[in-house]
């Protein structure tokens, strides 16, 4: 029997044109999410995308592989259905911060408290971008839009906060524009059984350009981003001097100078991506915050077993006991009504 040949990023292009704006990072996204694949081992006929309604929601057109454009805000349900229906099948589902967290809030925060066994990417760029820019559940207060032309007034939604909160099992956060750490994200959320939720940043160059420059341009990206890594110390900036050290009382976290003080690499927090609560501080931090980094990585990985995995051992159980069900019988039992 021949062996099959390796897959490579060409077999999970598809044949579509990609139709997002020139610059958008949805771009970068999908070109990572096509190389990931091959070296995963995934197949194009095991591989479903399913995703809600949006710019980010184009995503399963531009993939080689079986895919579902399905409702606004409703993919988490479809692909819940999808994975319950064929367990054996790899599931993505992308989504964005208007679909998944307005919308889609509910379905999103039951898909991630039963632990499905499947990866959420969610593309947050602080706007609707395909109804042409009015506010999102994530745009900052004070951003001026075409809803809110005076500023909102709304108070933002933190994607990993809201994750974490929901007791997803595995959170995330990358950028667009670094694509190598996308492909180390992908790779860990597939890897993980059960709800996998990666929060994207990602540049909308034409409803809100720029949102995210605080974080990702070169001459600031060492010191507002903090990558975290399982068991290493907490640090950031040029020179990886800079730490996180938790402060007297546990109730947050400092900004410490290594060799300053008497603060030594020894002082600073090492991750330990098994803690929730730590994954919670991590999350909030932000350079609004001054002198704060951005935290990206894998804040938080416990996993548990996965509803899928449940549900089908549950299943199996009960056929073992009571022997096949017969719906013909089940419809036929119980309370009837005879109607004269």
């Amino acid at each position: 029997m021949d062996t099959p040949a390796k897959l490579t990023r060409k077999d999970f292009v598809s044949d579509q044109e990609v139709r997002w704006c020139p610059g958008c990072g949805d771009y970068a996204i999908l070109a990572a999410m096509q190389r990931t694949l091959p070296e995963l081992g995934a197949t194009r006929e095991n591989t479903v995308f399913v995703s809600g309604i949006g710019c980010s929601s184009r995503f399963p057109y531009y993939m080689n592989t079986y895919g579902f454009h399905t409702i606004h805000g409703r993919a988490p349900a479809i692909a819940t259905g999808v994975k319950l229906a064929n367990p054996k099948l790899d599931v993505w589902m992308v989504t964005g911060d208007g679909d998944g967290l307005s919308i889609g809030g509910n379905h999103l925060l039951h898909v991630l408290r039963r632990n499905v066994d499947l990866q959420i990417l969610l593309f947050n760029n602080r706007i609707y971008g395909l109804t042409k820019g009015q506010y999102s559940p994530t745009s900052l207060v004070g951003a001026k839009t075409p809803s809110t032309p005076l500023g909102s007034l709304d108070m933002p939604l933190n994607p990993c906060m809201f994750a974490l909160g929901a007791n997803a099992r595995f959170v995330a956060r990358g950028i667009d524009t670094s694509t190598s750490t996308l492909g180390e994200l992908f790779t860990a959320a597939y890897r993980h059984r059960g709800t996998s939720f990666v929060e994207i940043l990602q540049n909308c160059p034409v409803f809100n350009d720029g949102e995210w420059d605080n974080v990702t341009m070169r001459d600031v990206a060492s010191e507002n981003q903090l990558w975290v890594s399982h068991g290493q110390p907490l640090v950031f900036g040029k020179e990886k001097n800079r730490g996180l050290k938790l402060a007297p009382g546990g109730s947050h976290v400092d900004v410490v100078v290594i060799g300053e003080g008497g603060v030594t690499l020894a002082d600073v927090w090492i991750h330990d991506q098994t803690n929730r609560t730590l994954a919670f501080l991590l999350s909030q931090l932000s350079p609004t915050m001054p002198g704060f980094p951005m935290a990206f990585g894998v804040l938080f990985n416990d996993p548990m077993p996965s509803y899928d995995a449940t549900v089908t051992s549950q299943n199996a159980d009960v056929i073992a006991k009571s022997g096949r069900g017969d719906i013909d019988k089940l419809l036929r039992s119980g309370h009837t009504w005879k109607v004269e």
